[in-house]
């Protein structure tokens, strides 16, 4: 879009907001004590549940998209306007202020993960099967990286993908997999050349998740749910037409990937932490010193999160590269999880663990169960110190034995 047909920002945001009012109500004000008190870091949905919620959130993202309000940023063959980075970020923060559904990681996944890898390393063919599919969520999409022995190290996958006349037969074992239960494809990296150095050897397959040989088996967690799952390959053949990218340069499309996956990252657990500090205001007693002090850390470390995020956005608005401001956002949103689980912890004391039926105690057990996973989900926190070291500091990489 050129800047002569391109609306003012302002002519923009109106708009925006003439539209939501048209498919939603405006969020009011959450009053204390009223409505679900659910503070869960990760979903604990049944299988149906979690269909019907998927489902239930793709009907507005499809409306959305038709409207002209989805993936704005990205070029009209593909549904979108054409516009910069701002507008989107304009649009996002109006509609918080509407009461639309909300979306699980399913759909940043499948339209901001996926769907530009596949639109950066895809043919034309795979590009005009998927990408507008995917950015309308008509086509959901999950990640089948990570894997048992593998750990955090991603270029260490045992996953084979073995090529005879033309087709691949994919044998492994993934986990950790969100959304595996309602996803229509798993991205899969997998190895192609075993005599390869590691990071040369892998190619990446677009898996349809109906495919024989797919089985997902669902993960108990100990908060009780099972919003992960495993996802065994036993022998799944697909034609070439299902590779994405070059055999052999799986890791370069694995990385588009990884980096995306970042710039939402600095913004997890914000809305917790917030109904932390609401808890401490309704507690019904004065709060200790030491509560005052927990509690005013967390909102000071809340605010330095947001500033973060901030910058974030500054970095893409400004089309650089937000890599070093995202892995900060991660490890600050890590640590806001942490510190909202010891506020809580000391401000309930045996309520936090006695299932009393009363609003806003007990929920907080999920939160506390469930925030140390994403020390590992997104990039260990070690891996983030590793970007900052090598990137900002200049340190050198450390030779692997």
């Amino acid at each position: 879009m050129n800047q002569a047909t391109m609306p003012g920002l302002d002519q923009f945001v109106d708009d925006a907001r003439a539209w939501l009012r048209t498919v939603a109500e405006p969020r009011t004000q959450i009053k204390w004590g009223v409505g679900p008190d659910s503070v869960a870091v990760f979903e604990n949905w049944t299988a149906a549940q979690e269909r019907e919620e998927t489902d239930h959130i793709r009907a507005y993202e499809q409306t959305k998209f038709d409207a002209g309000w989805g993936s704005m940023n990205w070029p009209v063959e593909f549904g979108g306007r054409g516009l910069p980075m701002s507008y989107v970020l304009a649009f996002r923060r109006e509609e918080n202020a509407f009461d639309v559904p909300r979306r699980t990681e399913m759909f940043s996944v499948t339209q901001q993960l996926v769907a530009p890898a596949i639109a950066q390393w895809g043919t034309p063919e795979q590009c005009e099967r998927y990408v507008r599919a995917m950015l309308r969520t008509d086509i959901i999409a999950c990640q089948l990286f990570s894997e048992t022995e593998a750990g955090s190290d991603l270029a260490a996958v045992r996953t084979r993908a073995v090529e005879r006349d033309g087709r691949w037969t994919i044998t492994g074992h993934k986990v950790w997999t969100s959304g595996a239960r309602v996803a229509d494809v798993g991205v899969a990296v997998c190895r192609t050349d075993p005599d390869a150095p590691k990071h040369k050897g892998l190619t990446v397959f677009l898996v349809p998740m109906d495919a024989p040989g797919v089985t997902v088996r669902p993960i108990r967690q100990m908060t009780g749910g099972s919003s992960f799952n495993e996802v065994y390959l036993d022998g799944v053949e697909l034609s070439d037409d299902y590779r994405l990218g070059p055999v052999g340069q799986g890791w370069p499309v694995a990385l588009t990937v990884l980096a995306a996956e970042r710039l939402d990252a600095g913004n997890l657990g914000l809305a917790n932490a917030d109904q932390a500090v609401e808890l401490a205001r309704h507690l019904g007693r004065e709060l200790s010193e030491i509560e005052r002090d927990k509690v005013a850390d967390l909102v000071t470390r809340s605010y330095v999160q947001r500033v973060t995020g901030m910058r974030v956005a500054a970095a893409v608005v400004a089309d650089k590269d937000p890599g070093p401001e995202a892995s900060v956002g991660k490890l600050l949103a890590t640590d806001t999880m942490a510190r909202t689980s010891e506020v809580v912890r000391m401000l309930l004391g045996r309520d936090l663990i006695a299932d009393s039926g009363e609003w806003g105690t007990f929920a907080w057990t999920e939160h506390v169960l469930g925030a140390p996973g994403y020390r590992i989900a997104g990039g260990t926190d070690e891996i983030q110190r590793n970007i900052l070291a090598e990137r900002v500091l200049g340190l050198p990489r450390e030779p692997r034995p």
